[in-house]
């Protein structure tokens, strides 16, 4: 299963770098420039290859998926300096000039634009519990990515850019004098510049060759394509001046929407179920089977056999194995024999199939409530909480009362929908005799208690008599009472167990015995007497099961000195989304001082942060279309967008100050700018976008973790780049009172 998930992971990886390289094919129709900014994905996978190593992070789902996740983004940094080095280029400069005064002139923004990104995953020292787990590899390996990125945008990309063409043409020979001295070094020099110079111009050039061929085809096949995608850019560049024309003219009425907008995408969020972590399915689960006390092995495999042939019944079952029996099998961990106990392990056909998985669940579930008195326990491998979803502790010092509120508690809790497998601990345990001692009775005889349940114990346990040295091992001798093993009830009570001036004194005389049952387990908490109902989910999620098992709490007369809670994953979960909400608070804070530097202004910051809030509409949105819940998953997508969104907003209000440096008034800087990084905006947009889209379909295994992250990206970045377009020059129209002269 790890092998195929880390697989996957590559694979996701590979067609999202793929997809985006194409995306910038479409927008920039030049070989050279897309080889260009495609040359800094690779370059900066290799060096946070090289910093994961250093750091000692090994490549797991979670690392891979961080570059998975950020592929699309390594190119952004790249696309901003390339475009504005083309647009130079375009306004008569030289290669070299425009290569310096375009990367220049957007530097400072792009610097800002990926520190906002890093900033975000500043606050992982805080976060605790399962997100931890799940966010430290992948914050790390997007950090060293998008730092790596920013570095190969600010060094490489300029000096590809400002290259012209490689001339093959040898360089005029320079006359050098030949003497019987020289000519020895003259073919040295020759052989050198061969192997040197000339063949590895004549290798560069057929490597040019070669991608311009394969260029001009990929052009050829997908002419349809682009014309299609020229025509869709033409009017978006149409209609986009006129959109932000329109919205400048109703600030007000652009901006009240838009918080409308905001505050309905909450009422959707209402709806949407909350877990700990999707539950990863593996194509494999298990049934730990327990008959009653006392049931012969040869019963108990009659009932095991019947329940293979049912299963071997069901559809997309490839394998499954019974055991039964579950001394020394690590099926117990009571000192039994254990011949009641057994286990289910089932594989299915394909992993991937969720859907015959699930059916496989209910019809093996169906098969085992058929057997009156079976019980059984559903759980699968797992990676990431070894607690059981729904855990009910009540905690009590007297067995008795937490037995009865148990037994109080567990059929309400049946009761509840999308709950299966609910099991109590205080459930009755093996058959015992139990014996009370009479200490009056005792001390009356003159009898030392210790010394009688002592000698009772050794009649029946036995005791130690000696050892027998056999090479280096040396062997117990245990003495036991032979005929205490299959005594019946009054022979124990017969039983001598103390002498009293050379008369016998049996246990009956200063004993009461009685068979009952006793609990299964007793658990001890925190020190403290617990019994524990536990139980797993059905179709349901988390958090709406844990807000019905809450309210039965609630409305449950608990003794005096009886405590229930409600714990398991619901406590894991809360810590979670706890140390999330922090995290994601103080990410939108380091974001703020980043571009509070950046623009050296309090008010265009807090312009900038406010296409953060408008991410969460298309995150809401995403998850009520694709049917995803609230998950500690999704929480780190939304710390990673507050760091993402702002990066199309930190580049557009840059240019609009670099406008008004110049000269120009408010409001034609901004159409301006919105005109000039239109085209950058939709790129890094898209190629983000479309570069998650192989995880956000979610194939494979372990597309549980990838597919939530992925679609949360997704939505929260195209709701807030199309907002970004519209609300932000909007709100910088209606806010930005700040006077900005020329040269400042």
């Amino acid at each position: 299963f790890i092998e195929q998930s880390i697989r996957e992971v590559i694979l996701s990886a590979l067609l999202g770098g793929a997809i985006a390289i194409f995306i910038l094919y479409l927008f920039l129709k030049d070989v050279k420039g897309t080889a260009i900014i495609g040359l800094s994905i690779p370059v900066s996978v290799i060096a946070a290859f090289f910093l994961m190593y250093q750091v000692d992070i090994s490549m797991n789902i979670m690392s891979l998926g961080g570059l998975a996740l950020g592929v699309g983004m390594l190119v952004d940094n790249s696309i901003v300096v390339l475009e504005s080095i083309y647009r130079k280029r375009q306004e008569g400069q030289k290669p070299r000039e425009a290569a310096i005064q375009g990367a220049s002139s957007v530097g400072k923004a792009v610097i800002a634009s990926t520190m906002t990104t890093v900033a975000v995953f500043v606050p992982i020292v805080f976060v605790e519990g399962v997100a931890s787990a799940l966010f430290q590899d992948l914050a790390l390996t997007v950090t060293f990515s998008l730092l790596a990125s920013l570095a190969v945008a600010l060094t490489l990309i300029p000096v590809l850019a400002s290259l012209g063409r490689v001339s093959l043409a040898d360089p005029e020979p320079v006359p050098v004098p030949v003497g019987p001295s020289s000519r020895w070094k003259r073919g040295v020099r020759a052989v050198f510049r061969t192997l040197l110079v000339t063949l590895p111009v004549l290798i560069l050039w057929l490597i040019k060759g070669g991608v311009l061929f394969l260029g001009w085809v990929l052009y050829q096949i997908l002419r349809p394509v682009m014309a299609g995608f020229d025509l869709l850019m033409t009017r978006v560049n149409r209609l986009y001046p006129r959109l932000l024309e329109a919205s400048l003219r109703r600030k007000w009425a652009v901006l009240a929407t838009s918080i409308g907008m905001l505050l309905g995408s909450f009422l959707l969020a209402r709806g949407l179920g909350v877990e700990l972590v999707p539950a990863l399915s593996q194509g494999e689960f298990s049934f730990r089977l327990e008959l009653p006390e006392g049931t012969p092995l040869e019963v108990s495999n009659r009932y095991l056999k019947s329940l293979e042939d049912r299963i071997g019944k069901v559809a997309g079952v490839a394998q499954f194995s019974g055991t039964m029996g579950g001394a020394g099998l690590g099926l117990t961990n009571v000192g039994t024999e254990g011949e009641n106990i057994g286990q289910i392990n089932v594989r299915m056909e394909n992993p991937a199939d969720r859907i015959a998985e699930e059916n496989a669940i209910i019809t093996i579930r169906t098969a085992l409530e058929e057997f009156a008195d079976l019980n059984y326990k559903f759980f699968r491998p797992t990676y990431f909480s070894f607690k059981t979803p729904v855990e009910v502790e009540i905690y009590g010092n007297d067995l008795k009362v937490l037995k009865a509120v148990s037994d109080d508690l567990t059929p309400k809790i049946m009761a509840i929908r999308g709950l299966a497998d609910v099991r109590s601990t205080m459930e009755a345990g093996n058959p015992e005799l139990q014996i009370f001692f009479d200490r009056e009775q005792i001390a009356r005889m003159d009898l030392d208690l210790m010394q009688v349940s002592n000698t009772l114990r050794n009649k029946v346990k036995g005791v130690v008599a000696t050892r027998l040295s056999e090479g280096d091992r040396e062997i117990d001798i245990l003495v036991r009472s032979a005929s205490l093993r299959k005594s019946s009830l009054d022979e124990i009570r017969n039983t001598i167990v103390s002498q009293k001036e050379n008369r016998p004194i049996y246990l009956k005389s200063v004993a009461d015995t009685r068979v009952d049952r006793g609990p299964s387990e007793i658990r001890r908490i925190g020190q403290k007497r617990a019994a524990v109902i536990s139980g797993n989910l059905d179709g349901r999620d988390l958090g709406s099961v844990a807000a019905e098992i809450q309210s039965v709490l609630q409305a449950y007369p608990v003794p005096a000195g009886v405590l229930a809670t409600l714990s398991g994953q619901n406590e894991e979960m809360q810590k979670s989304f706890r140390s999330l909400y922090m995290a994601f608070l103080m990410a939108i804070f380091l974001v703020y001082l980043v571009m509070a530097s950046q623009f050296e202004s309090f008010l265009h910051p807090l312009i900038v942060i406010f296409s953060v809030p408008f991410g969460a509409v298309g995150v809401f949105l995403a998850l009520r279309v694709t049917g995803q819940t609230v998950s500690v998953v999704v929480l780190i997508g939304g710390v990673m967008l507050a760091g993402i969104v702002v990066n199309n907003a930190i580049v557009l209000i840059d240019c609009i100050n670099q406008f008004r440096q110049s000269g120009m008034e408010k409001l034609e800087a901004i159409r301006e700018a919105g005109k000039v990084r239109l085209r950058p905006i939709l790129m890094t947009t898209a190629t983000t976008v479309l570069g998650l889209l192989p995880m956000a379909l979610g194939f494979g295994e372990g597309a549980e973790l990838r597919a939530p992250l992925a679609i949360t990206v997704i939505g929260g970045l195209l709701t807030s780049t199309i907002l970004t377009l519209v609300v932000i020059p909007t709100a910088y129209a209606a806010f930005d009172r700040k006077k900005i002269t020329e040269g400042t």
